[in-house]
């Protein structure tokens, strides 16, 4: 196969590879808690919100990675502070937040004129990671799958019912900016697989796509990882095979696995639901 071959050719397909699973894992990680805090747009405004961080970064001459996550937790942080000390919803001041760093950056593409350089941070593009990305998507993954696993009790507790949270003792809001932050911090690390555009669907998707599949968190976790991770490897392949674009294709295949679950899940497949009921008539009408 001429993935496979280029795999043990190319350094750039090695590297391409890597951090597509690198990504894939620290996404269905995180976004497992997104999930249950019903905060799905959060992914969507943070990874908006970060190109004005970006356009700076690049008009600096720094890696990108520094100014997104400033302008990502700044962003988080606004949001939670809207949303907590007024009237106004958690979604509604996601889109006033979000949207006002979102237009800042283009006015700051435009006024640095780094649209050009920005392309594939827009749309992504694996195939061209250099090696300083893929290190600092490995530095992000290891901190992140370490503080799930240190704080796993707290993020659970806090991420099912925020109330209990506080009953016993738990810091909920703390706790809140810290996810806030980690999302941040993966959302950046995912901006050079499949660009701002599409990072949402690397957020959301396969974490939905795991819900479907089991009631466990842990378990969850698990599943929503291995789905990203493959959803990456899979729309890799079909990019460099086919010349296509790598972050749509990796998008796509996520999709294509969820339409899978949503088909064919135990107990929340539809198709798997229509099959369960007619056996259960047929065996009715036999007794």
């Amino acid at each position: 196969m001429a993935f496979i071959e280029g795999l043990i050719e190319y350094d750039f397909l090695q590297k391409a590879l890597l951090t597509s699973i690198m990504v894939g894992v620290i996404c269905g990680v995180i976004d497992c808690f997104i999930i249950l805090r019903e905060m799905a747009l959060m992914g969507d405004a943070i990874s908006h919100a970060v190109l004005p961080g970006v356009a700076i970064s690049y008009a600096l001459g720094i890696n990108f990675f520094f100014g997104a996550v400033f302008t990502g937790v700044l962003t988080a942080i606004g949001i939670g502070f809207v949303s907590q000390n007024s009237r106004i919803k958690q979604d509604t001041s996601i889109g006033i937040v979000f949207t006002a760093a979102f237009a800042l950056g283009v006015i700051l593409i435009t006024v640095l004129e780094s649209s050009t350089d920005l392309y594939h941070i827009l749309f992504g593009n694996v195939l061209a990671v250099r090696p300083s990305d893929m290190w600092i998507t490995l530095a992000i993954g290891l901190l992140v799958l370490v503080s799930v696993y240190v704080f796993y009790k707290e993020l659970l507790v806090t991420s099912f019912d925020e109330t209990m949270a506080q009953v016993y003792g738990l810091p909920a809001r703390l706790i809140y900016y810290f996810l806030m932050t980690l999302l941040t911090m993966v959302t950046v690390a995912s901006l050079q697989t499949v660009g701002i555009l599409l990072v949402v669907a690397m957020l959301i998707t396969p974490a939905a796509t795991a819900y479907l599949l089991t009631d466990r968190l842990s378990t969850m976790i698990f599943l929503s990882a291995s789905i990203d991770a493959s959803a990456a490897v899979i729309g890799l392949y079909f990019s460099f095979t086919y010349n296509l674009a790598s972050g749509a294709t990796i998008v796509l295949a996520a999709t294509a696995l969820f339409v899978i679950a949503f088909l064919f899940s135990p107990k929340q497949g539809i198709l798997w639901r229509k099959i369960s009921a007619m056996k259960n008539r047929e065996l009715a009408n036999k007794i």
